[in-house]
């Protein structure tokens, strides 16, 4: 097990290109999720202000 944790000598390379490759891997799954989650806090922002914007009274005509 020793020698197959060594990698031949080259572990220095490949553990890290393993952490490197698994960190990227976790990343390109959360993000789309906080994207999402950012873009539908945005949207209901704006509907919130459309819609207190529509119940305002409008000004009187002079």
């Amino acid at each position: 097990m020793q020698h197959f944790l060594a990698m031949g000598g080259y572990a220095m390379y490949v553990w890290p290109a393993y952490a490197v490759f698994f960190a990227v891997l976790v990343v390109d799954g959360v993000a789309p999720r906080l994207r999402r989650r950012r873009i539908l806090r945005e949207l209901r922002g704006r509907l919130a202000r459309q819609a207190a914007r529509e119940r305002r009274p409008s000004p009187p005509a002079n």
